[in-house]
């Protein structure tokens, strides 16, 4: 059982975190999260690590100098189970900052969806639901890099770990008694993918709000500007943003000017990033081609894939009543949408969801 008076305690030396790894080497299960800033950085700056295992809550403090490899080599292990929730933007950070990502992990909110809880359930609400017990929010906007750290701060931090054994006990029971552990793996699984915590330039255009109101070269030069200004970034280590907003690089990309003077006068573009980055920009922009293959937008969906959509997206409502569960944890409209074009590779004909789903679409497809 939880244990709301734990104190939460600040590991900032070499010795502390040495107890502390010791510990987490002889736990079954350790509850993880993290406390970051990436305002000013195109890396998130990691300020805080709370642990926690049955009995024990701790707050590391990775800007104290503390050497965290011994850390990372204990709690990325296949044993003991990581446990955290909503983990993608912390995976994200452990995997930039290590290389690594969990060999085991079980996400509550998960595991909750499968369960029938809301998709997005934040953590405050589920442990509302199960425990009964309100968090307080009221510190969510901290700055935690400041130093020192009040008490209340470090409390509030601890109470992301605090109740999380005992949600994962919780859930957990519930899956195995339904029959649903295998999905909670499997679908936790899905977020150890590496590949989902990497920033490839040339796929750094799907981030740019606005690039399919262009066409042709124009939007060629978009996606290449896009590319260039990932690169920017983590070179500089700035935020996207600061090196040139999205639609700084839309109206450069539709402009498509031939020098830094014809530059100038793109409107909104920053006079010091035309001084500083003209040339450099201006060479991006000459090798864009002149004819463009345009295969960002697919076609309209015929009058025959309509139809198929709609009785795929029918069926899979009703399967998502049947289990009691949302839809969007069974199937996403884009999922449907490739199904109904004809596509047969997609997660609804794989693992749990081709056994209770991806069947029954066939059929109707058939």
């Amino acid at each position: 059982m939880h244990d709301a008076n734990i104190p939460a305690t600040l590991l900032n030396s070499q010795a502390d975190l040495q107890a502390l790894v010791a510990g987490l080497a002889e736990a079954q299960v350790v509850a993880l999260d993290t406390e970051f800033v990436r305002e000013s950085t195109y890396y998130a700056q990691l300020c805080l690590l709370q642990v926690a295992t049955s009995g024990h809550i701790a707050c590391v403090d990775p800007l104290a100098g503390i050497e965290l490899e011994e850390f990372w080599q204990v709690v990325l292990r296949a044993s003991p189970l990581t446990l955290m929730h909503a983990g993608r933007q912390d995976l994200e950070l452990i995997w930039q900052h290590t290389g690594r990502l969990p060999e085991v992990l079980f996400d509550t909110q998960v595991a909750a969806a499968l369960l029938g809880h809301p998709a997005q359930i934040g953590y405050a609400g589920l442990v509302q639901r199960l425990l009964g017990i309100t968090l307080d929010k009221s510190h969510a906007r901290t700055d935690w890099s400041r130093r020192p750290l009040p008490q209340n701060k470090l409390d509030y931090a601890a109470d992301d770990v605090r109740y999380l054994l005992e949600v994962h006990e919780r859930l957990d029971a519930e899956l195995r008694t339904r029959g649903r552990h295998a999905w909670a793996q499997e679908d936790c699984a899905t977020l150890l993918d590496p590949a989902l915590y990497e920033n490839p330039p040339d796929a750094a255009w799907h981030r740019v709000k606005g690039l399919r109101r262009l066409q042709g070269r124009a939007r060629a030069a978009a996606r290449a500007l896009a590319a260039w200004r990932e690169t920017t970034a983590e070179w500089l280590d700035r935020p996207r943003r600061w090196v040139m907003t999205d639609e700084q690089l839309l109206a450069l990309a539709a402009a498509l000017p031939a020098d830094t003077q014809a530059m100038g006068e793109v409107a909104g573009l920053p006079a010091g990033l035309v001084r500083r980055r003209g040339e450099e920009l201006l060479a991006v922009l000459a090798q864009v081609p002149d004819a463009v293959a345009d295969e960002t937008d697919p076609l309209p969906l015929s009058d025959e894939e309509k139809s198929r959509l709609a009785r795929l997206s029918t069926l899979t409502r009703q399967v998502a009543d049947e289990l009691g569960i949302e839809t969007e944890v069974l199937a996403t409209r884009a999922e449907l949408t490739a199904a109904a074009r004809g596509g047969r590779e997609g997660r609804v004909f794989t693992g749990w969801r081709g056994e209770v789903l991806g069947a029954r679409l066939l059929e109707a497809l058939a």
